[in-house]
C-alpha cells in the first residue's frame, strides 16, 4: 500500500517535472551540476551514466536510450533515473532535483557531493552494496526524501542531518548503522516517514520525538534500544504504520493510547513484565494486528471480535492469554489470517468459517470439536505433544504407534534422498503453512505467513547458485517459516539421543551485490528448550552456501521429541526482496545414543507370554493364601489420586539400574536415606533417592515433592523421571548431575573443588535466576521453593546449574501469605519475616537465591561454625565491605585476578538487593534475570551505618574473616564428617540435600582414579 503510494507520488512528480520543462524555454543542465554528477558518478561506481547525452534535455532523440531515465523497467523496483526541474524563474537551466538508483548494486560510497546540486530534494538509494558513513555535508540541501535502504552504511546517524528541516522521510533500513539516536531528530517537524529497521542502533528513543507529530510511518525493528516503548506515541496523530519488531524495547504497552489513524501496528518480542491486553477499541481503521510474544495476559477483549476491518490478526506466543474465543465473533470471520499460537486459549473452536487461515496450534482448546476440525485446511489444531503420555491424545495424531523407532531423518523441503547409506524422507508439502502429518513417525506444523510479499509465497527455498559441499542433494533445498516451525518425532523409544541440525543458507548470494546483504536470525528450541539463539546461519558456517552441523543431546523420556524453529523479529526483511526472513533448516537427523533392542520372533513372543500368565497366577495365589492381595498403603493411595505428569517405575526396574542397590553405585547419604546412581534399560543415567516410609513428616514431603516437579519442566529445574512405591520402599527417580551439588563445588573438601572460573559462576547464578523465574512468574503453578540453597543447586556435566529438592516447596497463594503450620527452611538462608513471623512469599526465596549469589561470588558460606560467642555472617560482610569501599575483597582468592569487574559488582550488588530486610524492597525474580543479563541497570543500594562504626565493623570482620581461613583446613575433615555443611547450614525439617555427599564411596574413589 505504502509502495505504491510512493509510485504515483513518483510519477507525478515527474509529470510535473516534464510539463514544467515544456512550459519553460530551459532544456539544458546546469553546466557546475553536469560536473557534480561526474564526480557523484565516480563516488558511487556508477558506470553506465553517458555524459554525451544532456540529463535534462528529454525532447533530444537520443534521450531515450541513455541511461538517465528508465523508472521502471523490467523488475519495477530496479529504478534508474536523474530528474530535472527546468521551471525554475529566471534560470536559464534546468537543475537535477531528484537521483534514483534502487537495485543497482553500486559498490562505492555515499557521495558527499551531493552538496553540489542545491535544488536536489529526493536522494534515493535503496538496494545497493554501498558503504561509509552517511555524509554531515548532506544537510546543507533542501532534502525532502532520503533512502539508503539495503546497503553497508556504518557511523552513527550524523546529528547534522537534524538541520535538513524541509525532511519528510527518512529511509535507512537494513544498514550497519550505531550508537544513540539524536535527540535533535525530533526538531524534523515535518517528518513523515522514520524507517530504521535492522541496524545495530542503541540507546532510549529521545522524549523530543514527542514534536514529530506529522509522523504517519515509523520502523524500529531488529535494533539494540533500550528502555520501554515511549507513552508519547500517543501524540503522533497521523501514525498509519507502526513496526517494533524484536527492537530491544520493554512493554508494558497496556498503558499506552494508540493513535486512532493506525492502519497497521505490529509489536513483537518486548522484554519487560506482563501486562493486560492494550485498549485498542478507538482503532476502528485498522488492518494488521501483531502484538506477538509481548507478555500479555489475562483475557482478549471482547471489542477485538467485532473490529470488522482487520485482516490479519497475530496474537500469538503470549502464553499467558486465555479464555474463550464467542461463537458470535462474526465481523472477524472476514480476516485472511488469524494467530492465536502458544497461548492458553480454551473452549470450543469457533465456527469462523470465512477466515482465510486460523492456527489456533499450542493452546487448551476441549477435543469435543477439535478433531473433527484437524482435517480442515484452514485450521491449525496442532497441540503440545510434550505434555501428553502417547500420540494419541496429541489434538490432529489419533494414531497409536504400532512400531517403535530410534532414528529420524529429513531432508527439509526436498526430495528424498540416501545419503551414505541412510534414506532421508521427503518433505515437500511446501505449498501451505499449519499441520501435516508427513514421514512414519513425524509430522510438521508451520506457523506464520510471509508479510508484504508480492505474491503468495511458499515455504521452502530453492538453490539458485552452485553449491560446493558434501551431498549435495541435501542442501540444494530447504524449509523455510515465517514465524515458528515444529518438527515433531512421535513413536520413538526412550533414551538419549543426538540431534543433529544441518544448515546452508541458499537464498543470499555470496558476491558483491545487494542480495548478498540479507541476515537471517532466529532460535532454535528442542523440547521446548532454548539451544541456540539469534543463530546466524552464515555467520557460523563462514559464508553462503556453506555447511555448518549443530550436534545436541537429547533425552527422550514419552517417546516424543519436538524441535522448533522461531523467528523472533530480528535480522532483515527485504533483503534480497520483501518476505525474505524467518527459519531456515536444510536437513534433520536424530539417532539413539544407545543400542535398540533386537526384535523377537512371534513364536518367542507367545511363549513368553504364556509362561508370564502362569507366573502371574502363580503368584495371585500366593498372595490371597497369605492375606496380602488387596492390601494397598496409603501412601500409594495418595499418589494415584494426584495427576502426575511423571512416570511410575517398579521395584524391580530400579533394582536393575542400580544393581541392586550395589554399594560402589551409591553417591550419597543423607536425612531421607542413600542416594543411588544407575542405568535405566534404556542407557538413561539416572539418581535414585531413596526414603524411608517410617516417618509420616517424611511421607508428606515424599508426596509434595513428586507432587509439585512433576507439574514443572524447565531446562534449569532437576528433572524428576517418576517415582516408585512398593510395600515399604519411597524412591525418587531423577536425572543424573555429574558434578553434584554447587555447595560441594564450592565449599567441599579440596580434593571435591571444582575450578569454577568466573564465566562459570556467572552462568550458574544466571540459571538459578531463571529457575526461580519460572517457578515464580511463569509456570502455570506459581510456587516458592523455601529452601533454595547451595546444597539444593545441582551442576550437570557441563557446569549448568538446576534447582533441585522440591519437598518444602508450597503454592504461592498471595491472599494466603502467613504460615500457620511450621517454618521450614534453612536457617542463614531464610527471609526474617519467614523466619520470625512466618510470613511466606515469592520474596522468601529471592533473599534465600541473594545469599546464594553472595557465596558465589566469594567461594564462602553465608554461615560458618566457630566456637566463639560472636559469629558473623557472609551478608554481614558484604555490607561493611560495601559501606567502606572494599567490596572486592569479597571476591573468591581463587580467581585471582581472571573476571569481570564490572560483572563482579553487579552480582554483588543484586545479592545485596535481593537480601534487603523489608521483602516489598526486593525486586521480582524476572528484574533479577534482566540485571544479570545486563539488560536492566541495578538500582543504588544507600547504607543507614555511620562511617565510624562501620569502619570498626570492618576491621573486626576482617579479623574474623582471617581466623576463619586459618583454621578452615584444620577443622574441615570434621566439619565435613557431619554433613556437606555441618550442623548450620542443614534445614530445619527432615528434607535433605538431594545429593549429600558421601566421602567415603567407591564411587567417589573411582573417580579419583
Amino acid at each position: 500500500m505504502k509502495s505504491r503510494s510512493m509510485n504515483i507520488t513518483f510519477l507525478f512528480l515527474l509529470i510535473s517535472i516534464f510539463w514544467a520543462s515544456s512550459a519553460s524555454g530551459a532544456t539544458n543542465i546546469d553546466p557546475s551540476e553536469k560536473e557534480a554528477l561526474m564526480s557523484i558518478a565516480k563516488t558511487l561506481g556508477k558506470e553506465d551514466w553517458n555524459f554525451s547525452v544532456d540529463p535534462c534535455h528529454t525532447s533530444d532523440p537520443a534521450f531515450a536510450t541513455s541511461t538517465w531515465f528508465n523508472p521502471y523497467p523490467v523488475d519495477k523496483e530496479s529504478q534508474n533515473a536523474v530528474v530535472c526541474n527546468c521551471s525554475i524563474a529566471d534560470d536559464d537551466f534546468c537543475h537535477v532535483v531528484n537521483i534514483t538508483l534502487k537495485k543497482q548494486s553500486l559498490r562505492g560510497k555515499l557521495p558527499p557531493e551531493l552538496v553540489r546540486l542545491p535544488y536536489l530534494s529526493v536522494i534515493d538509494l535503496s538496494r545497493n552494496y554501498l558503504s561509509g558513513p552517511i555524509p554531515s555535508s548532506w544537510a546543507s540541501i533542501p532534502l525532502k526524501h532520503i533512502s539508503v535502504l539495503g546497503n553497508r552504511i556504518t557511523g552513527g546517524i550524523p546529528v547534522e542531518l537534524t538541520k535538513i528541516t524541509t525532511l519528510q522521510r527518512l529511509v535507512l533500513e537494513f544498514n550497519q548503522l550505531s550508537g544513540n539516536l539524536p535527540p535533535e531528530l525530533g526538531n524534523l517537524l515535518q517528518l513523515e516517514g522514520l524507517l530504521l529497521t535492522s541496524n545495530n542502533l542503541t540507546g532510549e528513543i529521545p522524549p523530543t520525538f514527542t514534536k514529530l507529530t506529522n509522523l504517519t510511518d515509523v520502523r524500529l525493528g531488529d535494533n539494540r534500544f533500550s528502555g520501554k516503548i515511549p507513552n508519547f506515541i500517543q501524540n503522533w496523530k497521523s501514525l498509519e504504520t507502526m513496526m517494533v519488531h524484536g527492537s530491544g524495547l520493554s512493554g508494558p504497552i497496556s498503558g499506552i493510547s494508540f493513535p486512532e489513524k493506525l492502519k497497521d501496528l505490529r509489536i513483537s518480542d518486548l522484554n519487560g513484565p506482563n501486562s493486560s491486553f492494550p485498549a485498542l477499541n478507538h482503532l476502528t481503521e485498522l488492518k494488521t494486528l501483531i502484538l506477538r510474544s509481548c507478555n500479555i495476559n489475562g483475557t482478549i477483549p471482547p471489542y477485538l471480535w467485532t473490529m470488522g476491518n482487520l485482516k490479519t490478526l497475530d496474537l500469538s506466543f503470549n502464553k499467558l492469554l486465555q479464555g474463550k474465543i464467542p461463537d458470535d465473533a462474526a465481523p472477524l470471520s472476514q480476516e485472511d489470517h488469524m494467530y492465536l499460537t502458544g497461548n492458553l486459549l480454551n473452549g470450543s473452536v469457533p465456527e469462523l468459517n470465512k477466515v482465510e487461515y486460523m492456527d489456533l496450534s499450542y493452546n487448551n482448546f476441549t477435543s469435543q470439536n477439535t478433531w473433527e476440525k484437524c482435517g480442515q485446511s484452514n485450521v491449525n489444531l496442532f497441540g503440545d505433544p510434550l505434555m501428553a503420555n502417547d500420540s494419541e491424545s496429541v489434538t490432529c495424531m489419533r494414531s497409536r504407534c504400532s512400531e517403535t523407532w530410534y532414528s529420524v531423518y529429513i531432508n527439509c523441503g526436498g526430495s528424498g534422498a540416501t545419503i551414505e547409506g541412510q534414506m532421508y524422507d521427503a518433505d515437500l508439502d511446501l505449498a501451505k503453512h499449519g499441520f501435516a502429518k508427513s514421514g512414519a513417525n513425524w509430522a510438521i506444523s508451520n506457523t506464520g505467513h510471509f508479510l508484504d510479499a508480492k505474491q503468495n509465497s511458499n515455504y521452502g527455498a530453492e538453490n539458485k547458485y552452485n553449491l560446493s559441499v558434501p551431498n549435495v542433494e541435501l542442501y540444494s533445498n530447504a524449509r523455510l517459516s515465517p514465524l515458528s516451525l515444529t518438527y515433531y518425532s512421535y513413536c520413538l523409544g526412550n533414551g538419549p539421543y543426538t540431534v543433529r541440525l544441518h544448515f546452508v543458507e541458499i537464498m543470499f548470494t555470496d558476491d558483491q551485490t545487494y542480495k548478498s546483504l540479507g541476515r537471517r536470525v532466529f532460535d532454535v528450541y528442542i523440547q521446548e528448550q532454548r539451544v541456540l539463539k539469534d543463530f546466524n546461519i552464515v555467520n557460523e558456517a563462514g559464508g553462503v552456501g556453506k555447511l555448518v552441523i549443530r550436534n545436541f543431546t537429547v533425552n527422550v523420556t514419552s517417546g516424543t521429541l519436538k524441535i522448533r524453529f522461531h523467528w523472533a523479529g530480528k535480522g532483515t526483511t527485504a533483503i534480497p526482496e520483501k518476505s525474505v526472513y524467518g527459519p531456515l533448516i536444510s536437513a534433520i537427523s536424530v539417532t539413539s545414543d544407545f543400542k535398540p533392542p533386537r526384535s523377537i520372533p512371534g513364536a518367542v513372543v507367545a511363549t513368553i507370554v504364556a509362561a508370564g500368565v502362569g507366573i502371574v497366577i502363580l503368584i495371585l495365589g500366593i498372595l490371597w493364601w497369605r492375606g496380602a492381595l488387596g492390601k494397598r498403603s496409603s501412601l500409594a493411595i495418595e499418589l494415584k489420586s494426584l495427576d502426575l505428569q511423571t512416570g511410575l517405575f517398579s521395584l524391580r526396574q530400579i533394582k536393575a539400574a542400580t544393581n541392586n542397590f550395589d554399594a560402589s553405585n551409591k553417591i550419597g547419604e543423607g536425612g531421607f536415606g542413600p542416594v543411588y546412581k544407575g542405568f535405566l534399560s534404556d542407557g538413561t543415567l539416572i539418581a535414585v533417592k531413596q526414603l524411608s516410609s517410617k516417618s509420616n513428616q517424611g511421607n508428606r514431603e515424599f508426596i509434595n515433592e513428586i507432587g509439585m516437579i512433576s507439574a514443572l519442566q524447565h531446562a534449569c529445574l532437576v528433572k524428576l523421571y517418576g517415582c516408585c512405591v512398593e510395600g515399604d520402599q519411597l524412591l525418587l527417580v531423577y536425572e543424573y548431575m555429574e558434578n553434584n551439588s554447587l555447595a560441594r563445588a564450592l565449599f567441599g573438601l579440596e580434593e571435591c573443588h571444582l575450578k569454577l572460573d568466573w564465566p562459570t559462576r556467572q552462568k550458574i547464578c544466571v540459571h538459578i535466576a531463571r529457575g526461580l523465574a519460572f517457578l515464580h512468574e511463569e509456570s502455570r503453578l506459581k510456587i516458592v521453593h523455601r529452601d533454595i540453597k547451595a546444597t539444593n543447586v545441582l551442576l550437570d556435566k557441563d557446569l549448568n546449574a538446576k534447582i533441585s529438592d522440591f519437598g518444602l516447596a508450597k503454592l504461592n497463594e498471595e491472599e494466603n501469605t502467613h504460615i500457620s503450620t511450621r517454618i521450614a527452611g534453612t536457617y542463614g538462608y531464610m527471609a526474617p519475616e519467614y523466619a520470625m513471623h512466618g510470613y511466606l512469599t515469592d520474596k522468601a526465596d529471592v533473599y534465600s537465591f541473594g545469599i546464594v549469589a553472595l557465596e558465589i561470588v566469594s567461594g564462602r558460606s553465608n554461615t560458618f561454625r566457630r566456637q566463639k560467642e560472636d559469629c558473623f555472617n557472609l551478608l554481614n560482610w558484604a555490607h561493611v565491605l560495601k559501606e567502606n569501599g572494599y567490596l572486592m575483597e569479597l571476591v573468591d582468592s581463587r580467581l585471582g585476578s581472571e573476571f569481570d569487574r564490572e560483572e563482579v559488582m553487579v552480582m554483588i550488588n543484586v545479592a545485596l538487593l535481593c537480601t534487603n530486610p523489608s521483602s516489598s524492597l526486593r525486586p521480582a525474580m524476572s528484574s533479577v534475570l534482566s540485571m544479570l543479563e545486563g539488560r536492566t541497570v541495578v538500582p543504588e543500594i544507600v547504607s543507614d551505618q555511620s562511617e565510624e562504626a562501620s569502619k570498626m565493623k570492618l576491621e573486626a570482620m576482617r579479623q574474623y574473616y582471617r581466623e576463619v581461613e586459618g583454621n578452615q583446613k584444620n577443622d574441615e575433615t570434621e566439619t565435613h564428617s557431619k554433613g556437606l555443611l555441618g550442623m548450620s547450614t542443614s534445614s530445619s525439617t527432615s528434607a535433605k540435600d538431594l545429593y549429600p555427599v558421601r566421602l567415603d564411596s567407591s564411587y567417589f574413589e573411582q573417580r579419583k582414579s
